[in-house]
């Protein structure tokens, strides 16, 4: 029976790659995200691959637990998850950390950090006790160095960040993985990118193909990594 991936939060950029990445290897793909409003382009774009479409806020725990527990009677047990819901900066937005009171960064820790943990708790335990599996994320490059442009953001993709690290860590004997996608720039064909480039902001932001970035997915799934890091900003 083909190993399953959910892509919760799959959009026409990265998600949509690692579908196709994943699916080249003979996985499921299903796909979640908010509206079906793209999943008839989304299968057509993945001519050859089982990639059935799903239609759930996945930040939202009742949904998120629902539509795993409707891919997973419809393709069988998840193998691995990709979780990448959309923009975090359009939950509560971007404050300059110098105006960023705490009801602010708590804010963007729930947008970032809580959807994550609670995927974590509703699929980890039924990987660890078939002792394999992988939870693979999407962060953000300003969880590693210093971006005071993505303000109260930064802190929370820090936090997400190092919580995927030391998950990876302390999964390592059990047969599950855990592994983060560490993204700075614009990922070509998304929703971000496309919105950014439609509008002058003053300033330019480097690009990222997330066909490159899908590649670098499948092997941290295969060689069980535990980050892999882009890097599109000149400045950093």
């Amino acid at each position: 029976m083909p190993k399953v991936l959910a892509v919760l939060g799959v959009g026409p950029g990265l998600g949509l790659s690692i579908a196709r990445r994943f699916g080249r290897e003979g996985f499921t793909t299903a796909l979640v995200s908010r509206t079906d409003t793209r999943h008839a382009g989304y299968r057509a774009s993945l001519a050859g691959v089982n990639a059935p479409t799903y239609t759930a806020d996945v930040t939202d725990e009742a949904q998120l637990r629902d539509v795993l527990v409707r891919i997973t009677a419809d393709a069988g047990e998840i193998d691995a998850v990709y979780f990448g819901p959309a923009d975090a900066t359009a939950g509560p937005g971007i404050t300059p950390l110098t105006e960023a009171g705490a009801g602010t960064l708590r804010a963007s820790f729930d947008a970032v950090v809580a959807p994550a943990a609670r995927l974590v708790e509703a699929v980890l335990p039924g990987l660890l006790a078939r002792g394999s599996g992988s939870l693979l994320f999407a962060g953000g490059l300003s969880g590693k160095y210093p971006m005071p442009m993505l303000g109260s953001l930064a802190p929370a993709s820090a936090a997400l960040r190092m919580y995927v690290l030391t998950l990876h860590a302390a999964l390592r004997e059990t047969g599950v993985h855990a592994g983060i996608l560490t993204i700075g720039g614009l990922v070509e064909r998304g929703d971000i990118h496309r919105v950014f480039t439609s509008q002058d902001h003053g300033f330019t932001v480097g690009t990222l193909d997330p066909d490159d970035i899908a590649e670098r997915a499948w092997r941290l799934y295969t060689e069980r990594e535990a980050e892999a890091e882009f890097n599109a900003m000149a400045a950093v």
